[in-house]
């Protein structure tokens, strides 16, 4: 009796003085949010778990998604035996050893026991290819966590053999509520602009979020709010003055695209550095720039728009902590690059003048004419090819006969 409850005291003390993220670590895949798109009622993953039919799958998300999270709820919801690795501190002796736990496990469970492995990614290829037979023989199922692409990161035969489900980082609304919990549990509360600030900087990542509210709550005084001093203390930087709705968001964007149109560099960077700073979604920066490489520069320089495209794909491929920097060069470019919005307004101008006149029909001359009535309806007829005849086609009226001659595009370069 005694041991029993120096066993429960110990445990308590334990929970008790875990990491805030640890403490407020769902333990059903009920109580799991922001994946919608996996764990709804349509969800296909949750319709294995429900079924306790889980094939192997690899959990794919940024940092503070809940892979390990959603790997451990499933452990508590399956009836096979689970076992779990790190990649990062197990070698081909802990993989062996594992194995045969399983294979002992299998003769009492008669399906096959389930094995996590948290950065699987970390495993070499011989680590990862000692797997495959005891997929193949039904042994082991395996749930593999990473923050990497599993395409580049886990080899083929093992991919092929699993299920890859990809986890969104957390937006606001779910961040949100994390931050509810955590304020019962810490029995404190933060003041509005406190928690606004806090789910920005998290930038998706809950476990970042929830470390950083632990250490502004013991920052805080007794008993008193935790405001944005001690949140910003505790990310060790200031924040930053921004609201993606409000009016900062709109005079930011505005400042930052009339700076590239008035070809100033040195403001353009400024600007995007302060929303990418301030927690702006990266990606609508690079929609925007992409957006003014065709509007503004447009033909005086058709390789802008091909490197904004680029440093909009760019920044997917490596993500936010180095992603400011193909947006920073495409933005350096555009700003310095001759300007001009003659595509732009030609469309404007041709969609003026069809707002005015209506549907004109297409001359004769460029018409397709693939039978012999369209032919005899003179379909085609007095078309000139300009590869055989290039200065017939100059001459050849492609408009409309009512706005015949009407000009559209007018170049205008800087």
């Amino acid at each position: 009796m005694t041991n029993d409850l120096f066993s429960q005291s110990a445990e308590k003390f334990q929970k008790d003085n875990a990491p805030l993220a640890e403490r407020l670590r769902p333990h059903k895949v009920e109580e799991i949010i922001g994946q919608d798109h996996l764990l709804g009622e349509d969800g296909a993953l949750k319709k294995w778990i429900s079924q306790d039919k889980i094939p192997s799958i690899i959990l794919w998300g940024p940092p503070g998604s809940g892979k390990t999270t959603l790997a451990r709820a499933i452990a508590r919801s399956t009836h096979s035996h689970f076992m779990s690795l790190s990649a990062v501190l197990s070698g081909v002796k802990e993989l062996r050893a594992t194995v045969e736990a399983a294979k002992e496990q299998l003769q009492y469970h008669q399906r096959p026991s389930i094995l996590f492995i948290d950065e699987i990614h970390r495993f070499n290829k011989a680590q990862q290819d000692a797997l495959l037979p005891h997929l193949e023989d039904g042994t082991l199922t395996l749930i593999g966590a990473t923050t990497e692409n599993p395409s580049f990161e886990v080899i083929g035969p093992l991919l092929s053999r699993c299920r890859v489900f990809l986890l969104h980082s957390l937006d606001e609304s779910a961040l949100k509520s994390l931050v509810k919990k955590a304020e019962k549990t810490l029995g404190k509360k933060l003041s509005d602009v406190a928690s606004q600030f806090l789910v920005k900087d998290a930038q998706g990542d809950a476990r970042r979020m929830l470390n950083t509210l632990e250490i502004a709550a013991h920052l805080s005084q007794e008993g008193e709010l935790i405001d944005l001093k001690e949140v910003s203390q505790a990310t060790q930087h200031t924040p930053l003055t921004y609201d993606k709705n409000g009016e900062a968001h709109y005079n930011l964007i505005s400042a930052f695209i009339k700076s590239m149109r008035a070809s100033k560099p040195d403001a353009a960077i400024y600007y995007l550095a302060r929303m990418y700073e301030a927690g702006e979604d990266p990606r609508f920066l690079a929609r925007r720039m992409v957006i003014f490489a065709a509007e503004d520069i447009g033909i005086t320089d058709p390789q802008a728009l091909n490197l904004a495209v680029s440093a909009m794909q760019a920044y997917e491929f490596v993500g936010r902590a180095e992603g400011w920097i193909p947006l920073a060069e495409a933005a350096t470019y555009l700003a310095q690059a001759p300007k001009s919005n003659a595509s732009y307004q030609a469309y404007k101008n041709a969609k003026a003048e069809i707002s005015q006149s209506g549907s004109l029909p297409v001359p004769l001359q460029l018409r397709n004419a693939p039978t012999k009535l369209m032919k005899d309806l003179d379909y085609g007829k007095d078309y000139r090819y300009a590869h055989s005849d290039p200065e017939g086609s100059k001459e050849m009226e492609c408009l409309p006969d009512k706005i015949a001659g009407k000009k559209f595009f007018i170049p205008n370069i800087d």
